[in-house]
C-alpha cells in the first residue's frame, strides 16, 4: 500500500438508487439514464451499491450486473466507488478480493447489528484496509448501524491506515464532525453523509458529500457544493435552501423511497422498491411532484 494519502473523492458524489421495474426486476435502462442524468448535472463521483442502492436485497448476480451498467454508462468520466460493508469482517475482506475492474474506491459502512465496541470497530477497519489497495471511505451512520464511530476511533483508523482516505459522516453530530476535521492527518478528509448538513460541514472544512438528493437535482446540488468549497457562501446558500424542503421530504418515509418518487416525477426511472421497503404514501408522492415542478420552474 502507498504511504502517500490522497483522497480522489471530493465535491459531490451521489449514492445511486437501483431502479426496479414494476415486476421487481432491476431496470438497467433506468439505471443508465440515472447515471447520464447525474453526469450531465456535474457530479464529481458516483457510488454504487450503497444503502440507497438497496444492496441488501440484490443477489450477487444482480450486484455484478448493476455495477457493470454503472461503469458502462459512466464510461470513465468520473470515479466510481463501490459499497462493500457488512457485519462479518471476514466476509467483507473476502468480497474485496473480487472488486470489479473500473472501481476506484470503496465505501465501507461500520459493522451493523452486532454493535461492536470501539476497539472492535478499529480492528474491523484494520482488517478491511489490509484486504485492498484501493482507497477506502469509512461510513459512520449510527441511525442504521446502532453504534457510533467516535471521532477518536475515526482518527485512530486514519492514522493507522494510509489507504483510508476519508469518512462519510452521517452521525449528525457537528461537534464530533468538527473534531475529526480538526484532528485529521494529512490527506484524510470528511465527506457529508447528511444532505442538509453539507453546507455547514463544508464551512467547517469538509471537502464534499455523498448525496441522495443530489441525484434528483445534480445541477443545483453540485453547484452548491462547488460554491461552498470556493467560499461563495451567498451563492451556496441559494442552492442549499432551494433543495432544503425537498431533502427533508425525501427522508420523511424512508430512503430510497422518497428519492425514487422524485426520480419518477422527473421521468428518469420508476418509483419501485423491494420489500421490506415500501413506496411513499400518496400524500408524500404528491408533495414530491410539487417539489419537482417548482424546482424545474426555478421557483
Amino acid at each position: 500500500m502507498t504511504n502517500i494519502r490522497h483522497n480522489p473523492f471530493q465535491g459531490t458524489g451521489v449514492a445511486l438508487v437501483t431502479p426496479f421495474t414494476a415486476e421487481g426486476q432491476v431496470d438497467h435502462v433506468g439505471l443508465r439514464a440515472l447515471v447520464t442524468h447525474c453526469l450531465a448535472g456535474g457530479v464529481e463521483f458516483l457510488v454504487a451499491l450503497g444503502t440507497t442502492g438497496e444492496s441488501a436485497t440484490l443477489s450477487p448476480e444482480e450486484k455484478s450486473a448493476v455495477v457493470q451498467s454503472i461503469l458502462d454508462a459512466n464510461s470513465g468520466q468520473v470515479p466510481v466507488v463501490l459499497g462493500v460493508g457488512g457485519n462479518d469482517t471476514r466476509a467483507v475482506c473476502e468480497s474485496l478480493a473480487h472488486v470489479p475492474k473500473g472501481i476506484q474506491g470503496i465505501l465501507s459502512v461500520s459493522p451493523y447489528y452486532n454493535k461492536p465496541s470501539q476497539e472492535g470497530i478499529f480492528q474491523h477497519y484494520m482488517a478491511v484496509a489490509a484486504a485492498t489497495d484501493l482507497p477506502i471511505i469509512l461510513y459512520n451512520v449510527p441511525g442504521r448501524t446502532a453504534s457510533n464511530v467516535t471521532a477518536a476511533t475515526t482518527l485512530r483508523i486514519a492514522d493507522a491506515c494510509p489507504n483510508v482516505v476519508a469518512v462519510k459522516e452521517a452521525s449528525g453530530q457537528m461537534e464530533q464532525i468538527m473534531a475529526i476535521i480538526q484532528g485529521a492527518p494529512a490527506g484524510f478528509q470528511v465527506l457529508s453523509g447528511d444532505d442538509n448538513l453539507t453546507l455547514p460541514m463544508i464551512a467547517c472544512g469538509a471537502t464534499g458529500v455523498i448525496s441522495v438528493s443530489g441525484q434528483a437535482f445534480p445541477g443545483i446540488f453540485s453547484q452548491m457544493v462547488r460554491d461552498a468549497r470556493a467560499a461563495r457562501m451567498t451563492e451556496a446558500q441559494k442552492g442549499h435552501f432551494a433543495l432544503f424542503a425537498l431533502t427533508q421530504d425525501l427522508f420523511a418515509e424512508g430512503n430510497p423511497a422518497g428519492v425514487k418518487s422524485a426520480l419518477a416525477h422527473l421521468g428518469i426511472c420508476g418509483p419501485h422498491v423491494r420489500l421490506p421497503l415500501w413506496g411513499v404514501s400518496p400524500v408524500l408522492d404528491a408533495k414530491m411532484a410539487q417539489h419537482v415542478s417548482e424546482l424545474r420552474s426555478g421557483i
